[in-house]
Protein backbone atom coordinates (compact mmCIF):
# COMPACT_ATOMS: atom_id res chain seq x y z
CA UNK A 1 0.00 0.00 0.00
CA UNK A 2 1.39 3.37 -0.93
CA UNK A 3 1.47 6.24 1.54
CA UNK A 4 -1.16 8.12 -0.47
CA UNK A 5 -3.49 5.10 -0.15
CA UNK A 6 -3.01 4.75 3.60
CA UNK A 7 -6.20 5.65 5.50
CA UNK A 8 -5.44 8.51 7.85
CA UNK A 9 -7.10 6.88 10.82
CA UNK A 10 -5.45 7.57 14.16
CA UNK A 11 -4.82 3.94 15.11
CA UNK A 12 -1.04 3.45 15.16
CA UNK A 13 1.09 3.36 18.29
CA UNK A 14 4.67 4.53 18.50
CA UNK A 15 7.17 3.73 21.23
CA UNK A 16 10.54 5.36 21.82
CA UNK A 17 13.13 4.47 24.43
CA UNK A 18 16.07 6.83 24.79
CA UNK A 19 18.62 4.91 26.82
CA UNK A 20 22.14 5.68 27.86
CA UNK A 21 23.52 4.02 24.71
CA UNK A 22 20.75 3.83 22.11
CA UNK A 23 17.49 5.49 21.21
CA UNK A 24 14.96 2.82 20.24
CA UNK A 25 11.79 3.51 18.30
CA UNK A 26 8.93 1.22 17.28
CA UNK A 27 5.73 1.78 15.28
CA UNK A 28 2.90 -0.63 15.99
CA UNK A 29 -0.48 -1.47 14.47
CA UNK A 30 -2.27 -3.43 17.17
CA UNK A 31 0.22 -6.11 18.23
CA UNK A 32 2.07 -5.95 14.92
CA UNK A 33 5.41 -4.16 14.76
CA UNK A 34 5.43 -2.15 11.52
CA UNK A 35 8.92 -0.69 11.90
CA UNK A 36 11.67 -0.30 14.47
CA UNK A 37 14.90 1.63 14.58
CA UNK A 38 17.92 2.02 16.83
CA UNK A 39 20.10 5.13 16.85
CA UNK A 40 22.95 6.24 19.08
CA UNK A 41 21.82 8.55 21.85
CA UNK A 42 23.54 11.92 21.84
CA UNK A 43 23.72 14.74 24.31
CA UNK A 44 20.49 16.37 23.04
CA UNK A 45 17.73 13.89 23.80
CA UNK A 46 15.10 15.76 21.79
CA UNK A 47 17.22 15.39 18.64
CA UNK A 48 17.35 11.64 19.20
CA UNK A 49 13.57 11.52 19.67
CA UNK A 50 12.91 13.36 16.42
CA UNK A 51 15.40 11.24 14.47
CA UNK A 52 14.16 7.88 15.75
CA UNK A 53 10.45 8.73 15.48
CA UNK A 54 10.71 10.17 11.99
CA UNK A 55 12.61 7.08 10.85
CA UNK A 56 9.94 4.60 11.98
CA UNK A 57 7.20 6.76 10.50
CA UNK A 58 9.02 6.68 7.18
CA UNK A 59 9.89 2.97 7.31
CA UNK A 60 6.36 2.12 8.43
CA UNK A 61 4.90 4.07 5.51
CA UNK A 62 2.91 6.18 7.94
CA UNK A 63 2.24 9.86 8.56
CA UNK A 64 1.81 11.77 11.86
CA UNK A 65 -1.97 12.02 11.42
CA UNK A 66 -2.24 8.25 11.92
CA UNK A 67 -0.86 8.48 15.47
CA UNK A 68 -3.59 8.42 18.10
CA UNK A 69 -1.62 9.40 21.22
CA UNK A 70 1.96 9.84 22.38
CA UNK A 71 3.27 8.18 25.53
CA UNK A 72 6.63 8.97 27.07
CA UNK A 73 8.55 7.36 29.87
CA UNK A 74 11.53 9.25 31.21
CA UNK A 75 14.40 8.82 33.66
CA UNK A 76 15.20 12.52 33.59
CA UNK A 77 13.82 13.01 37.10
CA UNK A 78 15.55 9.98 38.57
CA UNK A 79 18.82 11.19 37.11
CA UNK A 80 18.35 14.65 38.60
CA UNK A 81 18.03 13.15 42.09
CA UNK A 82 20.99 10.80 41.61
CA UNK A 83 23.17 13.57 40.18
CA UNK A 84 21.98 16.17 42.74
CA UNK A 85 21.33 18.66 39.93
CA UNK A 86 18.43 20.84 38.73
CA UNK A 87 16.55 20.50 42.04
CA UNK A 88 14.54 23.12 43.93
CA UNK A 89 15.01 24.03 47.55
CA UNK A 90 11.95 22.76 49.42
CA UNK A 91 10.26 24.04 52.57
CA UNK A 92 8.67 21.23 54.57
CA UNK A 93 5.47 21.51 56.62
CA UNK A 94 4.80 18.53 58.86
CA UNK A 95 1.41 18.53 60.56
CA UNK A 96 1.95 16.32 63.61
CA UNK A 97 3.10 18.30 66.67
CA UNK A 98 3.46 17.55 69.47
CA UNK A 99 4.09 14.06 68.03
CA UNK A 100 7.00 13.12 65.69
CA UNK A 101 9.23 16.02 66.79
CA UNK A 102 12.09 13.69 67.74
CA UNK A 103 12.86 12.90 64.08
CA UNK A 104 13.22 15.93 61.84
CA UNK A 105 12.44 16.01 58.10
CA UNK A 106 15.31 14.88 55.85
CA UNK A 107 17.28 13.62 58.85
CA UNK A 108 18.09 10.34 57.08
CA UNK A 109 18.99 11.88 53.70
CA UNK A 110 22.48 11.76 52.19
CA UNK A 111 24.21 14.95 53.30
CA UNK A 112 25.07 16.15 49.78
CA UNK A 113 21.43 15.83 48.64
CA UNK A 114 20.06 17.40 51.81
CA UNK A 115 22.26 20.46 51.34
CA UNK A 116 20.83 20.96 47.85
CA UNK A 117 17.14 20.46 48.72
CA UNK A 118 16.75 21.56 52.35
CA UNK A 119 14.77 24.81 52.49
CA UNK A 120 13.88 24.58 56.15
CA UNK A 121 11.12 22.77 58.02
CA UNK A 122 8.12 23.69 60.17
CA UNK A 123 6.74 21.19 62.70
CA UNK A 124 3.18 22.37 63.19
CA UNK A 125 0.16 21.17 65.11
CA UNK A 126 -2.15 18.73 63.38
CA UNK A 127 -2.26 15.12 62.24
CA UNK A 128 -4.49 12.14 62.95
CA UNK A 129 -4.46 8.89 64.84
CA UNK A 130 -4.98 5.76 62.72
CA UNK A 131 -8.70 5.82 63.48
CA UNK A 132 -9.20 9.42 62.37
CA UNK A 133 -9.04 11.13 65.77
CA UNK A 134 -7.00 14.34 65.81
CA UNK A 135 -3.58 14.35 67.40
CA UNK A 136 -4.07 18.07 67.75
CA UNK A 137 -6.23 20.67 66.05
CA UNK A 138 -4.84 22.50 63.04
CA UNK A 139 -3.58 26.00 63.91
CA UNK A 140 -4.27 28.22 60.89
CA UNK A 141 -2.38 31.22 62.32
CA UNK A 142 0.67 28.99 62.78
CA UNK A 143 0.50 27.84 59.17
CA UNK A 144 0.07 31.40 57.90
CA UNK A 145 3.16 32.50 59.86
CA UNK A 146 5.14 29.64 58.28
CA UNK A 147 3.89 30.70 54.84
CA UNK A 148 5.16 34.25 55.38
CA UNK A 149 8.56 32.97 56.45
CA UNK A 150 8.78 30.74 53.36
CA UNK A 151 7.78 33.69 51.17
CA UNK A 152 10.43 35.93 52.75
CA UNK A 153 13.09 33.29 52.07
CA UNK A 154 11.97 33.24 48.41
CA UNK A 155 11.39 29.49 48.40
CA UNK A 156 8.80 28.46 45.86
CA UNK A 157 8.45 24.71 46.46
CA UNK A 158 6.69 23.25 49.51
CA UNK A 159 5.95 19.72 50.71
CA UNK A 160 3.06 19.22 53.18
CA UNK A 161 2.79 16.02 55.20
CA UNK A 162 0.23 15.14 57.86
CA UNK A 163 0.23 12.00 60.00
CA UNK A 164 -2.15 9.42 58.50
CA UNK A 165 -3.23 11.76 55.70
CA UNK A 166 -3.92 8.76 53.41
CA UNK A 167 -6.75 8.06 55.85
CA UNK A 168 -8.12 11.62 55.76
CA UNK A 169 -6.40 14.31 53.67
CA UNK A 170 -8.47 17.27 54.90
CA UNK A 171 -5.66 18.79 56.97
CA UNK A 172 -3.21 18.75 54.07
CA UNK A 173 -5.80 20.43 51.83
CA UNK A 174 -6.57 23.08 54.44
CA UNK A 175 -2.88 23.80 54.95
CA UNK A 176 -2.41 24.19 51.19
CA UNK A 177 -5.28 26.67 51.00
CA UNK A 178 -3.72 28.78 53.77
CA UNK A 179 -0.29 28.70 52.12
CA UNK A 180 -1.78 29.94 48.86
CA UNK A 181 -2.66 33.23 50.56
CA UNK A 182 1.04 34.06 50.75
CA UNK A 183 2.43 31.77 48.05
CA UNK A 184 -0.06 31.82 45.17
CA UNK A 185 2.44 30.53 42.59
CA UNK A 186 4.31 27.99 44.71
CA UNK A 187 4.64 24.35 43.69
CA UNK A 188 2.96 22.58 46.61
CA UNK A 189 3.03 18.80 46.98
CA UNK A 190 0.57 17.02 49.29
CA UNK A 191 2.03 13.75 50.55
CA UNK A 192 -1.20 11.74 50.46
CA UNK A 193 -1.26 12.04 46.66
CA UNK A 194 2.06 10.22 46.32
CA UNK A 195 3.08 8.00 49.21
CA UNK A 196 1.48 5.26 51.23
CA UNK A 197 1.08 4.66 54.96
CA UNK A 198 4.35 5.50 56.72
CA UNK A 199 5.10 9.09 57.67
CA UNK A 200 8.81 9.54 57.00
CA UNK A 201 8.93 7.67 53.69
CA UNK A 202 5.81 9.45 52.45
CA UNK A 203 7.26 12.79 53.52
CA UNK A 204 10.49 11.99 51.67
CA UNK A 205 8.55 11.22 48.49
CA UNK A 206 6.66 14.51 48.77
CA UNK A 207 9.89 16.47 49.27
CA UNK A 208 11.49 14.84 46.23
CA UNK A 209 8.42 15.64 44.16
CA UNK A 210 8.48 19.29 45.19
CA UNK A 211 12.22 19.44 44.49
CA UNK A 212 11.56 18.29 40.91
CA UNK A 213 8.63 20.63 40.20
CA UNK A 214 10.53 23.25 38.17
CA UNK A 215 12.47 20.62 36.23
CA UNK A 216 9.23 18.77 35.46
CA UNK A 217 7.76 21.79 33.70
CA UNK A 218 10.94 22.38 31.72
CA UNK A 219 11.37 18.73 30.68
CA UNK A 220 7.76 18.27 29.66
CA UNK A 221 7.89 21.48 27.63
CA UNK A 222 10.93 20.07 25.80
CA UNK A 223 9.14 16.78 25.14
CA UNK A 224 6.11 18.66 23.86
CA UNK A 225 8.33 20.65 21.51
CA UNK A 226 9.88 17.46 20.16
CA UNK A 227 6.41 16.04 19.48
CA UNK A 228 5.41 19.24 17.69
CA UNK A 229 8.60 19.13 15.62
CA UNK A 230 7.54 15.68 14.44
CA UNK A 231 4.21 17.09 13.28
CA UNK A 232 2.31 14.98 15.80
CA UNK A 233 -0.86 16.55 17.18
CA UNK A 234 -1.84 13.60 19.38
CA UNK A 235 -2.26 14.06 23.16
CA UNK A 236 0.78 13.38 25.34
CA UNK A 237 0.90 10.75 28.07
CA UNK A 238 3.70 9.84 30.47
CA UNK A 239 4.66 6.37 31.70
CA UNK A 240 4.41 5.70 35.43
CA UNK A 241 6.56 3.36 37.46
CA UNK A 242 3.80 0.75 37.83
CA UNK A 243 3.46 0.14 34.08
CA UNK A 244 0.53 2.51 33.55
CA UNK A 245 0.11 6.01 32.08
CA UNK A 246 -0.83 9.48 33.22
CA UNK A 247 -1.51 12.71 31.36
CA UNK A 248 1.33 15.16 30.83
CA UNK A 249 -0.40 17.63 33.15
CA UNK A 250 -0.58 14.98 35.88
CA UNK A 251 3.11 14.17 35.36
CA UNK A 252 4.03 17.83 35.69
CA UNK A 253 2.45 17.80 39.16
CA UNK A 254 3.86 14.42 40.20
CA UNK A 255 7.20 13.77 38.45
CA UNK A 256 8.30 11.21 41.07
CA UNK A 257 5.70 8.81 39.68
CA UNK A 258 8.00 8.33 36.67
CA UNK A 259 10.81 6.81 38.77
CA UNK A 260 11.77 3.35 37.37
CA UNK A 261 9.23 3.62 34.54
CA UNK A 262 11.87 2.49 32.01
CA UNK A 263 12.46 -1.01 33.44
CA UNK A 264 8.74 -1.33 34.12
CA UNK A 265 7.89 -0.67 30.48
CA UNK A 266 10.51 -3.18 29.43
CA UNK A 267 8.86 -5.85 31.57
CA UNK A 268 5.42 -5.02 30.19
CA UNK A 269 6.84 -5.25 26.69
CA UNK A 270 8.44 -8.60 27.53
CA UNK A 271 5.05 -9.94 28.61
CA UNK A 272 3.36 -8.83 25.39
CA UNK A 273 6.12 -10.08 23.08
CA UNK A 274 6.48 -13.47 24.76
CA UNK A 275 2.81 -14.10 25.56
CA UNK A 276 3.85 -15.03 29.13
CA UNK A 277 2.14 -13.46 32.13
CA UNK A 278 4.22 -15.12 34.86
CA UNK A 279 7.97 -15.15 34.28
CA UNK A 280 11.30 -13.69 35.24
CA UNK A 281 12.58 -10.88 33.03
CA UNK A 282 16.16 -9.82 32.38
CA UNK A 283 16.41 -6.50 30.54
CA UNK A 284 20.02 -6.09 29.41
CA UNK A 285 20.82 -2.58 28.24
CA UNK A 286 24.03 -0.73 27.50
CA UNK A 287 25.08 -0.20 31.11
CA UNK A 288 22.88 -2.28 33.41
CA UNK A 289 20.72 -5.37 33.57
CA UNK A 290 17.37 -4.95 35.35
CA UNK A 291 15.84 -8.16 36.64
CA UNK A 292 12.26 -8.45 37.86
CA UNK A 293 9.27 -10.74 38.21
CA UNK A 294 6.12 -10.65 36.09
CA UNK A 295 2.87 -11.55 37.81
CA UNK A 296 -0.27 -11.54 35.66
CA UNK A 297 1.54 -9.47 33.05
CA UNK A 298 2.60 -6.65 35.42
CA UNK A 299 5.86 -6.23 37.39
CA UNK A 300 5.73 -7.28 41.01
CA UNK A 301 5.77 -4.17 43.16
CA UNK A 302 8.22 -3.70 45.99
CA UNK A 303 6.53 -4.50 49.30
CA UNK A 304 8.96 -2.46 51.39
CA UNK A 305 10.55 0.95 51.15
CA UNK A 306 12.56 1.76 48.05
CA UNK A 307 15.59 4.03 47.97
CA UNK A 308 15.92 6.66 45.25
CA UNK A 309 19.24 8.47 45.27
CA UNK A 310 19.79 7.30 48.85
CA UNK A 311 16.35 8.51 50.05
CA UNK A 312 13.82 6.04 51.50
CA UNK A 313 10.39 6.35 49.87
CA UNK A 314 7.20 4.28 49.91
CA UNK A 315 5.31 5.08 46.73
CA UNK A 316 4.64 2.30 44.27
CA UNK A 317 7.80 1.01 42.60
CA UNK A 318 8.61 -2.23 40.76
CA UNK A 319 10.65 -4.79 42.67
CA UNK A 320 13.80 -4.77 40.57
CA UNK A 321 17.40 -5.84 40.99
CA UNK A 322 19.97 -3.90 38.92
CA UNK A 323 23.36 -5.31 37.87
CA UNK A 324 26.29 -3.42 36.43
CA UNK A 325 26.24 -5.58 33.30
CA UNK A 326 25.37 -4.39 29.81
CA UNK A 327 26.52 -4.32 26.24
CA UNK A 328 28.84 -1.40 26.97
CA UNK A 329 30.27 -2.83 30.20
CA UNK A 330 34.07 -2.96 30.32
CA UNK A 331 35.68 -6.41 30.48
CA UNK A 332 38.90 -6.90 32.47
CA UNK A 333 41.07 -9.62 34.03
CA UNK A 334 40.86 -11.94 31.04
CA UNK A 335 37.07 -11.89 31.13
CA UNK A 336 36.69 -12.61 34.85
CA UNK A 337 35.59 -9.07 35.79
CA UNK A 338 32.74 -7.23 34.06
CA UNK A 339 31.65 -3.64 34.77
CA UNK A 340 30.13 -1.94 36.60
CA UNK A 341 31.61 0.89 34.50
CA UNK A 342 30.44 1.20 30.92
CA UNK A 343 31.25 3.18 27.80
CA UNK A 344 27.56 4.06 27.59
CA UNK A 345 26.49 5.96 24.48
CA UNK A 346 30.15 6.15 23.41
CA UNK A 347 30.05 2.46 22.44
CA UNK A 348 30.34 3.27 18.74
CA UNK A 349 33.53 5.22 19.41
CA UNK A 350 35.24 3.19 22.14
CA UNK A 351 34.40 -0.50 21.55
CA UNK A 352 36.97 -2.64 19.73
CA UNK A 353 34.57 -3.58 16.93
CA UNK A 354 34.22 0.11 16.08
CA UNK A 355 37.95 0.82 16.11
CA UNK A 356 38.17 1.87 19.74
CA UNK A 357 40.53 0.65 22.44
CA UNK A 358 38.10 -0.66 25.12
CA UNK A 359 37.07 -4.30 25.46
CA UNK A 360 33.31 -4.37 26.10
CA UNK A 361 30.70 -7.09 26.44
CA UNK A 362 29.47 -6.17 22.96
CA UNK A 363 32.93 -7.11 21.64
CA UNK A 364 32.65 -10.42 23.49
CA UNK A 365 29.20 -11.11 22.01
CA UNK A 366 30.44 -10.27 18.49
CA UNK A 367 33.48 -12.53 18.90
CA UNK A 368 31.20 -15.37 20.06
CA UNK A 369 28.95 -14.94 17.01
CA UNK A 370 25.97 -13.85 19.14
CA UNK A 371 25.82 -10.26 17.89
CA UNK A 372 26.30 -8.72 14.44
CA UNK A 373 27.96 -5.40 15.10
CA UNK A 374 30.86 -3.40 13.70
CA UNK A 375 33.96 -5.09 12.25
CA UNK A 376 34.17 -8.70 13.46
CA UNK A 377 37.78 -8.97 12.25
CA UNK A 378 38.86 -6.72 15.13
CA UNK A 379 37.85 -9.30 17.76
CA UNK A 380 38.65 -12.65 16.17
CA UNK A 381 41.76 -13.16 18.33
CA UNK A 382 40.19 -12.50 21.73
CA UNK A 383 41.18 -15.06 24.39
CA UNK A 384 38.69 -13.94 27.03
CA UNK A 385 35.43 -14.79 25.24
CA UNK A 386 34.52 -18.00 27.07
CA UNK A 387 35.48 -16.61 30.47
CA UNK A 388 33.48 -13.40 29.94
CA UNK A 389 30.37 -15.24 28.75
CA UNK A 390 30.57 -17.58 31.73
CA UNK A 391 31.02 -14.67 34.15
CA UNK A 392 28.03 -12.82 32.64
CA UNK A 393 25.87 -15.94 33.03
CA UNK A 394 26.99 -16.33 36.66
CA UNK A 395 26.08 -12.72 37.45
CA UNK A 396 22.62 -12.97 35.90
CA UNK A 397 21.86 -16.39 37.40
CA UNK A 398 22.75 -15.17 40.89
CA UNK A 399 20.47 -12.17 40.45
CA UNK A 400 17.61 -14.32 39.15
CA UNK A 401 17.83 -16.49 42.26
CA UNK A 402 17.44 -13.41 44.45
CA UNK A 403 14.30 -12.31 42.57
CA UNK A 404 12.72 -15.75 42.13
CA UNK A 405 9.65 -15.98 44.43
CA UNK A 406 10.01 -19.70 45.21
CA UNK A 407 11.82 -22.84 44.22
CA UNK A 408 9.41 -23.27 41.31
CA UNK A 409 11.01 -23.03 37.87
CA UNK A 410 10.01 -20.04 35.77
CA UNK A 411 10.95 -19.11 32.20
CA UNK A 412 13.35 -16.19 31.79
CA UNK A 413 12.39 -13.61 29.16
CA UNK A 414 15.52 -11.97 27.78
CA UNK A 415 15.07 -8.50 26.27
CA UNK A 416 17.06 -5.33 25.65
CA UNK A 417 19.74 -4.33 23.17
CA UNK A 418 22.41 -6.11 25.20
CA UNK A 419 20.58 -9.45 25.35
CA UNK A 420 23.12 -11.28 23.11
CA UNK A 421 25.73 -11.05 25.89
CA UNK A 422 23.94 -13.99 27.55
CA UNK A 423 24.50 -17.28 25.74
CA UNK A 424 22.60 -20.56 25.93
CA UNK A 425 18.99 -21.72 26.11
CA UNK A 426 18.59 -22.26 29.86
CA UNK A 427 19.66 -20.49 33.03
CA UNK A 428 18.94 -21.30 36.65
CA UNK A 429 16.84 -24.28 35.62
CA UNK A 430 14.47 -22.19 33.48
CA UNK A 431 14.16 -21.87 29.72
CA UNK A 432 15.43 -18.65 28.15
CA UNK A 433 12.82 -16.96 25.95
CA UNK A 434 14.18 -14.57 23.33
CA UNK A 435 11.09 -12.92 21.77
CA UNK A 436 11.15 -11.22 18.39
CA UNK A 437 11.74 -7.47 18.72
CA UNK A 438 12.98 -8.01 22.28
CA UNK A 439 15.64 -5.38 21.65
CA UNK A 440 12.89 -2.73 21.65
CA UNK A 441 10.70 -4.23 24.39
CA UNK A 442 10.98 -1.02 26.41
CA UNK A 443 9.42 1.06 23.65
CA UNK A 444 6.75 -1.56 23.01
CA UNK A 445 5.89 -1.64 26.70
CA UNK A 446 5.34 2.10 26.68
CA UNK A 447 3.07 1.95 23.67
CA UNK A 448 0.70 -0.66 25.12
CA UNK A 449 0.44 0.80 28.62
CA UNK A 450 -2.92 1.57 30.22
CA UNK A 451 -3.87 4.30 32.68
CA UNK A 452 -3.78 3.37 36.36
CA UNK A 453 -4.88 4.49 39.82
CA UNK A 454 -4.37 3.17 43.33
CA UNK A 455 -5.78 3.48 46.83
CA UNK A 456 -3.78 2.30 49.86
CA UNK A 457 -5.53 3.23 53.10
CA UNK A 458 -6.30 2.02 56.62
CA UNK A 459 -10.03 1.80 57.35
CA UNK A 460 -11.62 1.47 60.77
CA UNK A 461 -14.53 -0.95 60.42
CA UNK A 462 -16.20 0.16 63.65
CA UNK A 463 -19.43 1.65 62.37
CA UNK A 464 -18.49 1.06 58.70
CA UNK A 465 -19.17 -2.19 56.89
CA UNK A 466 -16.44 -4.04 55.04
CA UNK A 467 -18.39 -3.63 51.80
CA UNK A 468 -18.60 0.14 52.29
CA UNK A 469 -14.86 0.36 52.97
CA UNK A 470 -14.08 -1.69 49.84
CA UNK A 471 -16.39 0.50 47.77
CA UNK A 472 -14.69 3.64 49.08
CA UNK A 473 -11.24 2.24 48.22
CA UNK A 474 -12.39 1.28 44.72
CA UNK A 475 -13.93 4.71 44.18
CA UNK A 476 -10.72 6.48 45.26
CA UNK A 477 -8.55 4.35 42.95
CA UNK A 478 -10.99 4.91 40.08
CA UNK A 479 -11.00 8.68 40.65
CA UNK A 480 -7.18 8.70 40.49
CA UNK A 481 -7.24 6.76 37.21
CA UNK A 482 -9.78 9.13 35.65
CA UNK A 483 -7.70 12.13 36.74
CA UNK A 484 -4.66 10.52 35.15
CA UNK A 485 -6.50 10.14 31.82
CA UNK A 486 -8.47 6.86 31.93
CA UNK A 487 -11.85 6.23 30.33
CA UNK A 488 -14.17 5.70 33.30
CA UNK A 489 -16.21 2.91 31.65
CA UNK A 490 -13.09 0.85 30.89
CA UNK A 491 -11.60 0.77 34.39
CA UNK A 492 -11.08 -2.64 36.00
CA UNK A 493 -9.42 -3.86 39.19
CA UNK A 494 -6.12 -5.70 38.70
CA UNK A 495 -4.96 -5.96 42.31
CA UNK A 496 -6.78 -5.92 45.64
CA UNK A 497 -5.23 -6.69 49.04
CA UNK A 498 -6.98 -6.72 52.41
CA UNK A 499 -4.78 -6.92 55.51
CA UNK A 500 -6.50 -6.99 58.93
CA UNK A 501 -4.38 -5.06 61.46
CA UNK A 502 -4.93 -7.04 64.63
CA UNK A 503 -2.37 -5.00 66.56
CA UNK A 504 -4.50 -1.87 66.21
CA UNK A 505 -7.81 -1.27 68.03
CA UNK A 506 -11.00 -0.35 66.24
CA UNK A 507 -11.23 -3.40 63.91
CA UNK A 508 -8.74 -1.74 61.55
CA UNK A 509 -7.88 -3.14 58.14
CA UNK A 510 -5.56 -1.98 55.37
CA UNK A 511 -7.07 -1.96 51.88
CA UNK A 512 -5.01 -1.61 48.74
CA UNK A 513 -6.81 -1.45 45.40
CA UNK A 514 -5.15 -0.94 42.01
CA UNK A 515 -7.15 -0.30 38.84
CA UNK A 516 -6.31 0.19 35.16
CA UNK A 517 -8.29 1.57 32.23
CA UNK A 518 -7.99 2.54 28.58
CA UNK A 519 -6.97 6.00 27.46
CA UNK A 520 -9.84 8.45 27.27
CA UNK A 521 -11.32 8.23 23.81
CA UNK A 522 -9.91 4.88 22.66
CA UNK A 523 -8.05 1.78 23.71
CA UNK A 524 -5.24 2.16 21.20
CA UNK A 525 -2.56 4.80 21.06
CA UNK A 526 0.98 5.71 20.24
CA UNK A 527 3.71 5.69 22.80
CA UNK A 528 7.17 6.96 23.57
CA UNK A 529 9.54 5.66 26.19
CA UNK A 530 12.29 8.13 26.99
CA UNK A 531 15.16 7.28 29.29
CA UNK A 532 18.41 8.87 30.28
Amino acid sequence: MSRSDTPLRPKLRMGIDVGGTNTDAVLMDGDKVLAWHKAATGVRITDAIVTAASTVLRDGNAVPEQVFAVMLGTTQFTNAVIERRRLNQVAVLRLAAPATTAVLPMSDWPEDLRQVVDGGHHLLRGGLEFDGREISALDEAEILAAAKEIRDRKINAVAITSVFSPLDADMEHRAEAILRQELPDAAITLSHRIGRIGLLERENAAILNAALSTLAVRVLDAFTQAIEDLGLTAPLYISQNDGTLMTAAHAARYPVLTFASGPTNSMRGAAVLSGLNDALVADIGGTTTDIGLLLDGFPREAAMTVEVGGVRTNFRMPDLLALGLGGGSLVRDDGNRIGPDSVGFELVQRALVFGGDQLTMSDIAVAAGQMDLGDTARVTQLDSVDAALARAAEMIEAALERVRPSAATLPVILVGGGAPVLAGDRIGGGDIVRPNHGQVANAIGASIAMVGGECDRIFSLDGVSREAALAAAKDEATAQAVEAGAEADSIRIVEMDEIPLSYLPGNATRLRVKVVGDLQGASMGAGMEIGA
